[in-house]
Formats: C-alpha cells, sequence, structure tokens
C-alpha cells in the first residue's frame, strides 16, 4: 500500500504543483513596479516553494565538470569503468593530471543516489583520481537480475577493489563502512593483491551498541518482521522493476524529515525569506540541497532488511559472527591497510563512537597505520559536506592517504 498511497498522492498533488509553477513565472513576468510589490513578492515566494516540494525519483547529475588542481582548472570527463544491473562504477578521470592516488568512494545505499556525496567527490577529487560506486534505482531493477543484498552489496565493492587494483585507496561514507571493511577483510585474508592501502571510514555504523541514538533504538525494540510488514512494498507493473520488493525512497526520505522537523521547517522559511527580499543566491542554494534531498531512489528488500537485521539488530561484525557468502569476515586479518575513521561530535544519526570501534577489531593494524577523528560542531551530513568539510576533515583524509603511500606497510 505504500506506493499506492505515494502514486495516488503524486498523481492528485500534480495540478496544484503544475498550477503554482505556472503562477510563478507569471508573477517574474509582471512589470518593474507590479514585481516589487510586496504582496507579489509574497505571493511568488509561496508559489516557487510550493511548486518544487514534491520528491522525485529523478538521478540528478553529478555535474563536475572542472576541479582545481594545483592552482588551475582541470576537466573532469565521467566514465563507466563497470556495470552490473545494480550499481556502476564511475571514474571521474582528469585526462590532463596523470599519478594521482587512486580512491574507490563508497556512498550509502539508503534511499538516495550516490550524487547526495557529490561535495565529497568533489573535494577528493583535487587531489585523487576518484571512482565511485553509483547505485541504480531497485525500481528500475527487472527482477530477472535476481536479488541484492548484504551479500552482493560486498561482492560489488571487492570486484570495484580488484578493478582498481594493487596500491588503491577506499573511503566508505556513512551506511556502507560495515560492507566496505568487509571487503577489505575478505581481501586481506586471501592476502589479494587488491588490498588498498588505505581505508578510510566515515561516520558509519561499525557497531551501534556504543552511544545508541534514536535510529538504533528503534531498531532494537522492534522485530524484523515489524519492519518488512511496515516498510516495504513491491513496484508496480509501470516500471522495469516490477514485482521487486522494495523499501521505497519516499519511505526514508519521510523518516529521515521527521527526525529533525525543526531544522527543515527552519530551512524553508529561510528560502522563503530570501526569496522575498529577492536574495535569489541564498535561496537557490538552499533549494539546491532539496532539490537533491528529495531525489529518491528504491532499495532492495533485501538490502534493507538484512542492514536493519545484521548490522543494526544482531551485531554481527563487531561479536565476530557476520559471513559472506557462508565465509566468516575477520577484519583481525587487514594487516597492510591504513585505518582512518571519522565522526561528528553532533552525529544524531551514527553516534560518536560507532565508527571508532573498527580500531578495536582491526587488531592486525599496527597502531601506528590507525588514526581516529573526531570533528566537533557537525552532524552526519557536515561529515562529509560543507565547510568543516572542506576545511577540516577534507585535509585530514588527503594527509591520511599520503601518508599510506609514503609509508607503505612491510608484507
Amino acid at each position: 500500500m505504500l506506493y499506492t498511497a505515494y502514486e495516488l498522492n503524486r498523481r492528485a498533488s500534480a495540478p496544484a504543483a503544475a498550477a503554482t509553477a505556472f503562477t510563478a513565472r507569471a508573477l517574474h513576468a509582471l512589470p518593474g513596479p507590479l514585481a516589487t510589490n510586496p504582496a507579489v513578492r509574497h505571493a511568488r515566494a509561496a508559489c516557487e516553494i510550493l511548486a518544487k516540494a514534491r520528491p522525485t525519483h529523478d538521478r540528478p547529475a553529478y555535474g563536475i565538470d572542472t576541479v582545481r588542481v594545483d592552482g588551475r582548472d582541470a576537466d573532469v570527463v565521467e566514465r563507466p569503468a563497470t556495470a552490473t544491473p545494480f550499481g556502476t562504477l564511475l571514474h571521474f578521470a582528469k585526462p590532463d593530471v596523470p599519478g594521482q592516488p587512486r580512491v574507490l568512494v563508497v556512498g550509502p545505499m539508503s534511499g538516495h543516489f550516490t550524487t547526495l556525496i557529490r561535495p565529497t567527490i568533489r573535494t577528493l577529487l583535487s587531489d585523487h583520481d576518484v571512482y565511485v560506486m553509483d547505485w541504480h534505482n531497485a525500481r528500475d531493477i527487472p527482477t530477472a537480475h535476481g536479488r541484492f543484498g548484504l551479500d552482493e552489496y560486498i561482492g560489488h565493492v571487492v570486484d570495484a577493489l580488484r578493478h582498481l587494483g594493487p596500491g588503491s585507496h577506499v573511503v566508505a561514507v556513512c551506511q556502507p563502512a560495515v560492507p566496505v571493511l568487509a571487503a577489505v577483510a575478505l581481501l586481506a585474508a586471501d592476502d589479494d593483491p587488491a588490498q588498498p592501502a588505505s581505508l578510510t571510514l566515515m561516520a558509519g555504523p561499525i557497531d551501534t551498541r556504543i552511544n545508541p541514538n534514536r535510529v538504533n533504538t528503534a531498531a532494537a525494540t522492534k522485530p524484523l518482521e515489524w519492519f518488512e510488514r511496515r516498510l516495504i512494498d513491491t513496484v508496480p507493473r509501470r516500471y522495469a522493476g516490477a514485482g521487486r520488493r522494495v523499501y521505497p525512497g519516499v519511505v526514508q526520505l519521510t523518516a529521515f524529515m521527521s527526525m529533525n522537523p525543526r531544522r527543515h521547517w527552519g530551512a524553508h522559511a529561510r528560502m522563503y525569506r530570501d526569496l522575498v527580499r529577492g536574495d535569489t543566491a541564498a535561496a537557490a542554494a538552499t533549494q539546491a540541497f532539496y532539490d537533491e534531498y528529495g531525489a529518491v531512489m528504491d532499495v532492495p528488500a533485501e538490502f534493507y532488511l538484512e542492514t536493519v537485521d545484521r548490522i543494526f539488530m544482531r551485531h554481527e561484525l563487531p561479536q565476530g559472527r557476520l559471513t559472506w557468502q557462508g565465509r566468516r569476515v575477520d577484519p583481525g586479518a587487514i594487516r597492510h591497510t591504513a585505518l582512518l575513521t571519522v565522526e561528528g561530535a553532533n552525529d544524531d544519526i551514527c553516534s560518536p563512537g560507532q565508527t571508532e570501534a573498527a580500531h578495536r577489531l582491526c587488531t592486525g593494524i599496527p597502531a601506528e597505520r590507525k588514526r581516529h577523528h573526531l570533528q566537533h560542531g557537525v552532524g552526519h551530513y557536515g561529515v562529509f559536506s560543507g565547510s568543516r568539510w572542506e576545511a577540516e576533515i577534507a585535509p585530514v583524509v588527503r594527509e591520511f592517504i599520503a601518508s599510506a603511500d609514503r609509508v607503505p606497510a612491510a608484507h
């Protein structure tokens, strides 16, 4: 019924959205004296906000065409390196900038497209040769391609690291911290040449028993059947993925926004005031964030439920019971990969201490090749986007990757 309700609401609200968009354009077209009338400015601002206040399933473009490298603009060419029905390994190539460290960035599969971590990618591009796992919308993946659960996610990361080859680096942004750590542990156990030189885990749920928050409490106090019954639905016939069981992106978006409604109402109120004042730059920045935030993708039901069950309920990784295709995952097998963990002191989605727990699990990594960074003054999204990411966190990541290349582990 989730999808049915969403589709009915989308269709019912479409005429109103079109009418408010048309009204906003008409008000913009008024001659100068009328356009500056206070009543007109207020009406126009309200119409502009209401016209865009709906989620979409349209994947935004990354839009990264150039980046600054050593004080000059370098062209960026987005190329698919490998692809499966569930995800594409994108290479953000810089043809005129050879020799930078290869970095795999793995973003979350949690209701938003990977473009949500565009700020992370853009910043890393200045100093690194960046590859990104770009996850596909489950709504558009035919059921003939089979399931996609936690094992398949880990397998995609393993394959991506093998594609990058020896000496690469990997950065996991929030949710994928567990599957990325598992992938590196599996490569290490096999003494695979593709095991990365460094592993950076940013605001990820390695051990959610530590400093539990509302998200963790909700997962711990409800049976898995509650999540399956209330949050999982079937893709309707009109889409390519018809019949596939999914966790709808609109449900995740609603959950995220309900965690801090005052912040979102406040942001829209500021955008309204900016539009009324004519501060279009400030309003556009807020709108750009919500355009991205409101672009949702559906998540395969297997991956969502297994993540809830195995990571948030049964805590398989910190308890030494996580397996991949029936094989035990042992983070202690990692010896040749340096480890950096990054947390936000004000993170209410992944509390401080939950990511740092990786250090206790990775017993084979020497202490001098481990580092933890707690960033004060930021919440969850501030760990990988915004001014603190740019000015304080990214330099730590950059230096850590460089140090792993300067002092490789002894084999």
